[in-house]
């Protein structure tokens, strides 16, 4: 009969351990955005909205403040079972450097290398690693090296903040999560600012977010065809940092940087040097040894002219940057205390876990 089939069904949904997870977050999604449920209970036969009404009439009255911490303890907690915990660091290449968990950085004929090293997570930007880099770049900036370069390893260059950041709601709630985030956020963007020697990103893959906004206070920044260059802000409930509501519109124009900071326009690396943001591009085949081929050649020039010239071009609006970085983070700090932005992150997972 009917009734039976669609019983042991229900059932199959119910008791697969991967359903079972899917299902409090979709429970937990409702209630922390909803509320308790409040839509007529769906029919025998459409098993899945069926199980799925089941899950959120469960968590009963709990309020959506409860609802959202408990949403965000089990995205944390998925998130480090998926081997979230951060990169093993393997043996330092040769040159000197300090090791740090999430980066390697060595230095070589008088170039230091920064490069982001959380491969299998796409080098997305945890906290620990935004405080890391801005350790690397004070010391870049000081030891006797003629350039820096920042760059990723594996296949993409850096897929941005890593958003289980936002999943870790301090006891001070919400508000201090954002104070904290945004306290980071001006002192990483200070460290682009204010770095005194020549700065160049050399692109390996995707960038998406904070990787691509800084660009724009990089000196030089060379991508691979295979590069893509993606800021999705609004779709994720937040705004511009990184000076790119700044440095963006002077490279581009108006037109083309919102598109970019406004409606999420995944560039590719020659549109993307096509309109300034990239200096050059080149084949992926070989992409690495023509660019170090040249940045040996650069690092071979007078030190203290290559850093005086970039600190004269800087200086023209360095009080300008300054003021930039810290209205954009009073606009985010404002953004993730937002509805909006939890509601849009939450989407985000959601789309995620496909449910």
């Amino acid at each position: 009969s009917n009734n039976t089939q669609a019983k042991s069904k229900m059932a199959t949904l119910k008791n697969d351990p991967g359903n079972e997870v899917k299902l409090k977050i979709y429970a937990l999604f409702k209630q922390s955005t909803q509320g308790p449920c409040n839509t007529p209970k769906p029919g025998m036969l459409d098993f899945v909205n069926k199980v799925k009404w089941d899950a959120w009439k469960s968590l009963g009255s709990i309020s959506q403040e409860e609802a959202r911490q408990q949403y965000c303890d089990l995205i944390g907690s998925l998130v480090e079972a998926e081997g979230g915990s951060p990169a093993q660091v393997g043996a330092q290449p040769t040159g000197s450097g300090t090791a740090y968990e999430t980066l390697l950085v060595t230095t070589e004929d008088a170039i230091t290398t920064i490069k982001l090293n959380r491969p299998t997570k796409k080098n997305a930007i945890t906290t620990e690693m935004y405080n890391d880099i801005i350790a690397a770049l004070e010391q870049a900036g000081k030891d006797d090296s003629v350039l820096t370069v920042l760059t990723g390893a594996g296949d993409f260059y850096c897929s941005g903040n890593d958003l289980t950041n936002f999943t870790k709601i301090p006891e001070g709630g919400v508000e201090e999560m954002a104070r904290k985030g945004g306290d980071l956020l001006r002192k990483y963007v200070k460290a682009y600012i204010d770095f005194p020697k020549p700065l160049v990103a050399v692109v390996n893959g995707p960038a998406v977010g904070v990787s691509v906004t800084v660009l724009g206070l990089f000196d030089l920044v060379y991508a691979t065809e295979r590069a893509t260059f993606h800021t999705p802000f609004s779709q994720l409930g937040q705004s511009a940092e990184g000076c790119s509501s700044y440095t963006f519109p002077k490279l581009m124009g108006a037109a083309k940087a919102s598109e970019m900071l406004l409606f999420n326009k995944k560039l590719t690396a020659v549109q993307a040097c096509e309109l300034g943001l990239v200096t050059e591009v080149f084949p992926d085949s070989s992409f690495q040894s023509e660019v170090w081929t040249r940045l040996r050649a650069y690092a071979k020039l007078p030190p203290n002219s290559l850093a005086l010239s970039k600190q004269l071009i800087r200086a023209v609006e360095k009080e300008r940057l300054y003021a930039v970085n810290d209205a954009e983070v009073e606009c985010l700090i404002e953004r993730w205390m937002s509805d909006e932005c939890f509601n849009a992150v939450m989407s985000f997972f959601q789309a995620k876990a496909k449910l």
